[in-house]
C-alpha cells in the first residue's frame, strides 16, 4: 500500500480528481469562497502530508501538469487572437492602464509594508504580488524577498482578487469588457483570468493578455522603484 500511494500514477491521479472535484463543487455552489484553486490547494497539500510524500516527489510526479500549463498559455494566445478586433484603438490606453497599475501597486504595497515594520525581505517578497507565480518568484529572488512567501502571496491575491474584483466591478458600474478583463488579469493574474473567462470571451481574452504586459512591466519597475525609494529615503 505504501509503494502504490507514493507512487506516480497515484500522485497523478489524486491531485486531478481533487481539482475536477474542486470544480465540480465550485460550479455547484457558486460560492467564490470555492474556488477550485483553493479548495484542491488546501486538500492536496493535506493528503500529501497525511500521506508523507516529499514534496520533491510529489513535484516529480505531476510534472505532466507543468507542461501541460505551457500549452494552456498557447491556448490564451488563440483567445486573444479570436479577439483583436476589440483592441484596435485601444492598445497605448490598456498598456498605460497596465503600466500605472503595477506602478501604483508596487509603491502601495511598500509604503504600507515599511509603515507596518515589515522587514526587507518581507517587502521585497509583496512587491510583485500581483503577476504571475513564475514571473513573481524570479523579481523576488533578485530583489532579496522569500520566493515560498511570494508564492502563498501570489496565491491569495489571485483569489481574493477573483472573488471580490467582478463584485467590486459592477459596484463601480464598470460595464466595459475591455476594462473588466484588464482589471482581473492585472490585479489577480491566472485566478483573475479563469473568472475573467466566466465572464465573457472578451474579458477571458484580454485579461489572459494582461497577465503578460503586467509581469514584464513590474519585472522592469520593481528595481527602479525601489532605487526611487532608497535615494529619497
Amino acid at each position: 500500500m505504501h509503494n502504490f500511494i507514493h507512487s506516480q500514477l497515484f500522485i497523478l491521479t489524486f491531485t486531478i480528481g481533487v481539482y475536477v472535484v474542486s470544480l465540480w463543487t465550485y460550479r455547484k455552489t457558486k460560492l467564490m469562497l470555492l474556488h477550485p484553486l483553493l479548495t484542491s490547494l488546501l486538500v492536496i497539500i493535506a493528503g500529501i502530508k497525511a500521506a508523507d510524500i516529499p514534496y520533491q516527489e510529489y513535484a516529480e510526479a505531476t510534472k505532466i501538469i507543468d507542461f501541460m500549463l505551457g500549452i494552456s498559455v498557447v491556448a490564451l494566445g488563440y483567445l486573444l487572437y479570436e479577439q483583436m478586433t476589440h483592441m484596435k484603438g485601444n492598445i497605448t490606453a490598456m498598456v498605460t492602464a497596465i503600466f500605472v497599475g503595477s506602478v501604483v501597486g508596487i509603491v502601495s504595497v511598500i509604503l504600507i509594508a515599511k509603515a507596518l515594520g515589515a522587514d526587507p525581505r518581507i517587502i521585497a517578497s509583496l512587491e510583485p504580488k500581483s503577476i504571475t507565480t513564475p514571473i513573481a518568484v524570479t523579481v523576488c529572488a533578485h530583489s532579496g524577498g522569500i520566493p515560498a512567501l511570494t508564492a502563498i502571496v501570489v496565491i491569495l491575491v489571485g483569489v481574493f482578487g477573483a472573488v471580490i474584483g467582478p463584485f467590486i466591478l459592477k459596484k463601480l458600474g464598470i460595464e466595459s469588457k475591455l476594462a473588466r478583463g484588464l482589471a482581473l488579469g492585472s490585479a489577480a493574474h491566472a485566478v483573475g483570468t479563469a473568472r475573467a473567462m466566466e465572464l465573457g470571451a472578451v474579458e477571458g481574452a484580454i485579461s489572459g493578455l494582461a497577465i503578460g504586459l503586467m509581469g514584464v512591466i513590474t519585472a522592469v519597475m520593481v528595481p527602479v522603484i525601489e532605487a526611487i525609494m532608497r535615494f529619497f529615503e
